[in-house]
């Protein structure tokens, strides 16, 4: 049986993570990511990915002993990315280890604590909408992944600190390309990550916002890595099976 979040569950999460630290990285610090970096460089099939857990595990325990704060503006938006996208993958890992046909059936996946940072304990969600979110950069929802068919392709590298401007602006235009827009004469079909987030991109001063954008102004929005299309705007359809898909 086909498998989608909670919309209820999801708002609450979101609405939740507002209680997060604002990430405010004032520091000059880097971070290592090369325990991820193996991980990437390595096999994209479910089976390597269940094998995988302990050395994301690992990555994740050594990024929690830094505080982000401590760094560099771009190197602590990688860091936050990084360990998203670790701890995704890392719940796909027990999906597909469990024998299930989706994250979403491993409880609390994306809403319960999942890592320690600086003496918060947080979720995938706090991470993503307490932490990501606030660096007011829409083009994160091309970076983070879900374990799942429909999410962005996982980048074949960790998110670095020093490249992360040239990283997120490739991925968007991946993510486009490769089925986050499927542009035809009388259509433009996007991801429905862009009906979640699409207010993201218009206003991104706001992020994360939950006011609703039009179908035009989002079009306008994503021109930067889309260029200029027109046609009625759909949202296709979300597949929540499990994959993993590195590129």
């Amino acid at each position: 049986m086909a498998v989608s979040p909670n919309p209820l569950r999801v708002g609450w999460s979101i609405l939740r993570a507002r209680r997060v630290r604002r990430p405010r990285p004032e520091g000059v610090g880097t971070v290592d990511h090369h325990k991820l970096a193996r991980v990437l460089g390595g096999q994209g099939d479910l089976g390597a990915l269940a094998s995988a857990r302990g050395a994301l595990q690992e990555y994740v325990v050594e990024l929690s002993q830094t505080d982000p704060d401590t760094l560099a503006p771009g190197e602590a938006l990688a860091y936050w990315l990084n360990l998203y996208n670790a701890g995704a993958l890392v719940r796909a890992g027990e999906a597909a280890a469990a024998g299930v046909d989706s994250v979403l059936r491993v409880p609390g996946a994306f809403s319960d604590p999942f890592v320690d940072v600086a003496g918060e304990s947080l979720s995938l969600d706090d991470i993503e909408h307490g932490k990501i979110r606030r660096f007011g950069d829409p083009r994160i929802h091309g970076a983070l992944v879900c374990g799942s068919v429909s999410c962005p392709t996982l980048r074949n590298e960790p998110y670095e600190g020093s490249r992360i401007d040239a990283q997120l602006d490739d991925q968007m235009r991946a993510f486009l390309a490769g089925g986050g827009a499927l542009v035809t004469d009388r259509r433009v079909l996007l991801s429905r990550v862009f009906l979640w987030y699409g207010s993201d991109f218009v206003r991104p001063t706001h992020m994360p916002t939950l006011l609703p954008a039009t179908k035009r102004q989002l079009l306008d929005a994503l021109e930067p890595w889309l260029g200029r299309v027109s046609g009625k705007v759909e949202f296709q359809p979300y597949d929540w099976g499990l994959r993993c898909s590195i590129g």
